[in-house]
């Protein structure tokens, strides 16, 4: 496992722009495809983006266009810009990697309308 930890949610108006970033205690982290989930009341947590140790991403349809996942492995830190944000982007956000069972706290993101 490796240990995680998100930070930059908060509240911010629709169309708006937030950056998340988790940072990674481990130099396993450089060998591992990551992912931000978000969960939001009520509901699933479901996948955002994902990002392999060469860099190839995928979106979820949701966000695609919107969000942009990225690594800076020398920083051992995952990062989710995201923009043109919406009310129903709320959701408590996580970066894992769900076959070693990594997961962070998570960071709250709150879009008001």
């Amino acid at each position: 496992q490796v240990q995680l930890v998100e930070s930059g949610g908060g509240l911010v108006q629709a169309g708006g722009s937030l950056r998340l970033s988790c940072a990674a205690s481990g130099t396993i982290f450089r060998a591992l495809t990551m992912a931000w989930y978000r969960q939001a009341p009520g509901k699933q947590r479901e996948l955002v983006a994902s990002i392999t140790r060469a860099a190839n991403t995928n979106y979820a349809d949701s966000v695609k266009g919107r969000f942009t996942i990225s690594r800076d492995d020398a920083k051992l830190t995952l990062y989710l810009q995201m923009n043109m944000l919406k009310p129903e982007d709320t959701a408590v956000y996580f970066c894992g990697n769900a076959p070693t069972g990594s997961w962070g706290q998570g960071t709250q993101v709150t879009v008001s309308s």
